[in-house]
């Protein structure tokens, strides 16, 4: 699998330095190529993972309402993600495939005979010859970087090679020249620069500076992406909402990793050929670049989306606002809170006994002018009020029907 990636990108680096004539800047656009390969990629990604950033306010609510059960909490987070398209792992399963593009591309550095040079035939033995003549070029410890200090010799060593290996070409035999600006690009930089070794001229000087500047590029690079993302997080109304960028969890994530790639990035530095850390570099600036280009074509679509909420939002407060205006004015029109009965059958039965009273009164009126005496039909009630017969009254009680009762 590795060579679906190796073979291809080690002949456009060697077709690069054959083109240029210089390792470093052959590097240079190398890197520029393979990053925009990548672009496509990162793209999705940087997508995925801004529609996820601008849902954290709406996912923070959901944790704070339902903070004691979390299953509920998965639940309602899920359909919020179903229903803005978003999906949880596809920013990061995005951002995983230029890291598994990357350790191949390693191996196209680290191996220049193989690739810049194509004579991968007889690498092995190029390595074997030089490392016999000039044992101090290499470094045990970095046996996977052979050919690139082997690569650098082979043309001071173009006689004793032609003998060995009689089949070699012209081409091999000229080498490489890893010299960028007087800097040797196929040398590892040396931390320690009080060491007694050390000789204080540009090659070192400028040897030294290419992973430390590396290693800041990508601070800078991390610290702009976690701006540019924190900017597109909107709640509910579309509305920028800067508390809850600096509480969510890619922002608790990105300031780990703000400062533990970089030192990674510089530890590496020092133990790899300098031309590593340059490709890291240049990539590391056009990823910048191209993240701020990206965040501004995709904060159109967004702003879009929060413009036509915000206006949503607003219709709904205006109508709440004139609910409430309602409201106020019928407060204050019956300070008292006396509601009316606005029942239909409650209305038609208050007609009803209003009706009733009505005739009886002017029943009773025509007989009281006829000198006609009413007789009153009292009927006595339990309570002893005609109005509620089935009231505790003054005829209540509450042994009546006990087994001691008085009439026993």
């Amino acid at each position: 699998m590795t060579k679906i990636i190796t073979v291809p990108f080690g002949w456009l680096l060697g077709q690069l330095y054959h083109l240029t004539g210089n390792y470093g800047i052959a590097m240079i656009i190398f890197a520029l190529a393979v990053q925009t390969v990548l672009l496509p990629i990162r793209a999705k990604s940087k997508k995925s993972m801004m529609k996820m950033s601008r849902l954290q306010p709406r996912v923070q609510d959901i944790q704070r309402r339902y903070a004691g059960d979390q299953q509920k909490q998965n639940e309602l987070i899920q359909k919020l993600y179903q229903d803005e398209g978003a999906s949880m792992g596809a920013g990061c399963l995005w951002s995983f495939v230029p890291l598994l593009i990357l350790f191949p591309l390693f191996t196209v550095i680290r191996e220049p005979i193989t690739y810049i040079l194509g004579d991968g035939e007889n690498a092995a033995k190029i390595v074997e010859v030089i490392k016999d003549l000039d044992p101090s070029l290499f470094n045990a410890k970095m046996a996977t970087y052979d050919q690139v200090f082997a690569a650098q010799a082979i043309s001071k060593y173009a006689a004793e090679l032609k003998e060995a290996i009689p089949g070699i070409s012209a081409a091999t035999l000229a080498g490489i020249n890893f010299d960028f600006f007087g800097i040797n690009l196929g040398a590892i930089p040396q931390f320690n620069i009080f060491n007694a070794a050390w000789v204080w001229n540009w090659a070192n000087i400028g040897l030294f500076l290419i992973p430390v500047i590396s290693a800041g590029s990508q601070v800078l690079q991390m610290w702009i992406s976690q701006k540019l993302n924190n900017s597109v997080i909107t709640d509910e109304k579309g509305v920028q909402d800067k508390e809850a960028a600096e509480k969510s969890q890619a922002a608790q994530s990105t300031k780990f990793m703000l400062w533990m790639m970089p030192l990674m990035s510089l530890w590496i530095g020092f133990t790899v050929a300098a031309g590593l850390s340059l490709y890291w570099f240049i990539g590391g600036v056009y990823s910048t670049v191209s993240d701020i280009i990206m965040t501004k074509r995709y904060r159109k679509i967004y702003d879009a989306e929060d413009a036509v909420r915000i206006a949503k939002a607003m219709e709904e407060d205006r109508i709440e606002a004139e609910k409430e205006r309602i409201r106020a004015e019928r407060r204050a029109a019956n300070p008292e809170g006396q509601t009316q009965n606005t029942s239909k059958k409650k209305l038609q039965k208050k007609l009803q006994q209003e009706e009733a009273a009505a005739k009886a009164a002017a029943t009773k009126e025509y007989n009281a002018k006829k000198g006609i005496v009413e007789e009153e039909d009292e009927k006595t009630v339990m309570s002893g009020i005609p109005g509620r017969p089935y009231c505790k009254g003054r005829n209540y009680d509450p042994n009546r029907y006990a087994s001691n009762s008085t009439e026993e």
